[in-house]
């Protein structure tokens, strides 16, 4: 009889440790990144699964489609599915996804991208979106996740910045005389237009009603940077008034402990927005499981990197610290730990 008491608490401690809503839980250790090229071998992955994080996050370029054609698109998910290194990924570590342009299907698309409808049902089906997710029921493929640690909450929100987003705004000089801007070309300013959206009304009501969800970690990832000042490329900084938005939707729910994560650029770096109206806001990007840049844009915001070499971004929680401490780090492919930064929890909170 004690023996089966005994059994009986064991199981319900599991069951607490590692479920909440259905789903398979007990997160403290994530790795993310983003821009994997099909056509390379992809050895980062096995780096990945060297660290045992508890789940992978994909951020958006996790293959390069460019195409119209869908039959050639699911070639390339497929041929990084077949992948060894991202077979072992995928057998020892939970994989989440979104998109940023290069996976949706064109480079810096948006919402008139003529095919964003087949290539999310490839996404589903690469992913292997189970059947009955609310992502197969709403337009995008924006989605929440709640994984839980003895009680403690991180919600996972990945948005998606590609099927609602207006067109950018084309560069025609405003900053030529701007030194800090005068040695790469730039393509994009930030939109006047107010009207011009990043995520939609749709995905914003959402977001807002994710926000007031109970959770004492909340991680928001996006294909492109979000805490960056404005640099001629595709950035939420292109979108000022959207940016501002975000900022105002976190103040108006006092939704604590969030930060960003982020892909698109090809390095790594984290920025910190600090605002009037809410806490210091940090954006960790990993950008680079195979693709590289020449140079990093001018960031007033960045306060570690960049780092130019193949990588991907470690977020570990330390929930049994005194006080509980985010630690972000890069490491490099040849296992180089390349930046380490540690944000204690309560810096990510409204004062009462």
């Amino acid at each position: 009889m004690q023996k089966g008491i005994i059994l009986k608490i064991f199981v319900c401690i599991l069951l607490f440790n590692f479920q909440i809503n259905g789903q398979t839980k007990k997160v403290t250790k994530i790795a993310f990144g983003s821009c994997s090229n099909q056509s390379y071998s992809l050895p980062i992955f096995n780096n990945i699964v060297n660290h045992t994080p508890d789940l992978f996050i994909f951020l958006g370029d996790n293959i390069y489609g460019d195409t119209d054609d869908m039959t050639k698109l699911k070639a390339k998910y497929q041929r990084l599915t077949s992948k060894e290194p991202y077979i072992n990924l995928k057998k020892n570590v939970p994989i989440i996804a979104t998109w940023d342009d290069h996976d949706y299907g064109k480079n810096d698309a948006g919402k008139n991208y003529p095919f964003k409808e087949e290539s999310k049902e490839i996404f589903l089906e690469i992913f292997e979106e189970p059947i009955n997710s609310e992502r197969r029921n709403h337009t995008g493929i924006y989605h929440q996740y709640e994984y839980e640690y003895f009680g403690n909450i991180v919600q996972v929100i990945l948005l998606d910045t590609r099927t609602f987003r207006d067109d950018l705004k084309r560069y025609k000089g405003e900053f030529d005389k701007d030194e800090r801007y005068s040695f790469y070309y730039k393509s994009y300013a930030a939109h006047t237009d107010t009207t011009a959206t990043i995520l939609g009304k749709e995905q914003w009501n959402w977001l807002e009603k994710q926000l007031k969800k109970p959770a004492d970690i909340r991680i928001i990832g996006t294909g492109t940077q979000f805490g960056i000042e404005w640099n001629g490329y595709e950035s939420w900084a292109n979108f000022p008034h959207e940016q501002q938005k975000m900022l105002q939707i976190i103040q108006k729910t006092k939704a604590n402990g969030v930060f960003f994560i982020s892909g698109d650029v090809h390095y790594s770096e984290i920025s910190k927005l600090v605002t009037k109206n809410t806490y210091p806001i940090y954006d960790f990007t990993s950008s680079g499981l195979s693709s590289t840049w020449e140079f990093a844009t001018p960031n007033k915001n960045r306060i570690e990197g960049p780092i130019m070499e193949n990588h991907f971004g470690l977020i570990t929680i330390d929930w049994d610290a005194k006080e509980t401490m985010i630690k972000m780090e890069t490491w490099d492919i040849k296992d180089n730990q390349r930046i380490e930064y540690t944000v204690p929890l309560k810096e990510l909170q409204f004062k009462k």
